[in-house]
């Protein structure tokens, strides 16, 4: 497991990390017992990843504590957490600054920890990415301040959002909307750098598409029925392409992480996870790092294939 810079002068993370979202009860995908979801935990931890990334709304709360459960006998200084808030534990949406310090507290109890590395603000309405124009930031440096937060930043999902929040903010984390699929963020990765902010591989595999499971005839009755049949039929032509691209000998979900993980802007990729073997596969995709002519021919592809259809989450 390769480990990158991920807050300066703290512990580095796997490149590889964990989505915890599968970890919590009723999570509106495959749900894991409180056991298998500890035992996933101590599986990540054998296999080098460090890296957890979780959210106080992620099983209502459940994620969050089985994951504080699962970590309790290890020792701090080996792993790293990123939490949210704006979703709460109830399934509501407050962005209201004044709500910052009670949600990072309910976190914090969950996780049966004083401190988190990092805090994001969960995937906020634009306005709030002004850093002249909101509280928000100043509550976040009081908090670093205290230490109670080592670092902070936002879940975003385009480049024009990532590149104002860098722009007006010291924040020095982003956890960007990143797969084949949906590239426009890569556009900030250079801006990232120079700032010295750590970009976090959301929803590498686009929420399954890319791990080769669905077709156009796919349905679902979870949180993925929000596509319309178009959409899934677009998605799976879409896939047929990368596959094409990438050629049968390639698997297609450890390409799709590696190819995250062709971006040096990039300290880690957190697909999620519901059972062994598919935690274990993650790791091994960053065995094989993508080679450069296959990475300049998915970024063609996007470019004239994808990028035009504006497609939805």
């Amino acid at each position: 497991m390769k480990y990158n810079t991920y807050i300066p002068q703290t512990t580095k993370i796997s490149e590889i990390g964990l989505g915890a979202w599968q970890l919590g009860a009723d999570s509106g995908w495959k749900s894991l017992t409180e056991k298998e979801a500890i035992n996933m935990v101590h599986l990540a931890l054998d296999l080098g990843i460090n890296f957890f990334d979780t959210a106080p709304n992620y099983g209502f709360g459940t994620s969050e504590e089985r994951l504080g459960k699962a970590l309790k006998d290890y020792d701090r200084s080996k792993f790293v957490i990123n939490t949210k808030f704006g979703h709460g534990v109830k399934g509501e949406t407050n962005f209201n600054a004044t709500e910052i310090r009670n949600s990072l507290e309910g976190s914090l109890k969950r996780l049966q920890l004083d401190h988190v590395d990092s805090l994001i603000i969960h995937n906020p309405p634009m306005e709030l990415l002004d850093g002249q124009q909101n509280d928000h930031y100043n509550i976040l440096e009081k908090l670093k301040d205290e230490g109670k937060i080592k670092a902070y930043g936002a879940s975003l999902d385009t480049y024009d959002e990532m590149k104002l929040f860098m722009e007006t903010t010291q924040a020095s984390v982003i956890e960007a909307f990143f797969n084949i699929l949906h590239q426009d963020v890569a556009r900030a990765f250079a801006l990232a750098k120079e700032k010295e902010v750590a970009i976090i591989a959301k929803i590498p595999l686009d929420s399954g598409w890319l791990s080769g499971k669905y077709n156009e005839n796919s349905k679902f009755n979870d949180v993925r029925d929000r596509w319309s049949r178009k959409d899934i039929k677009t998605r799976a032509h879409l896939v047929d392409q990368v596959i094409e691209i990438i050629g049968n000998e390639r698997s297609l979900p450890e390409t799709a992480i590696s190819y995250c993980l062709a971006y040096d802007a990039v300290r880690t990729v957190i697909p999620g996870n519901t059972n062994a073997s598919q935690l274990i596969s993650n790791v091994k995709a960053a065995e094989n790092r993508m080679p450069t002519d296959l990475v300049k021919s998915l970024e063609e592809f996007f470019i004239a294939q994808v990028a035009p259809l504006n497609l939805p989450w």
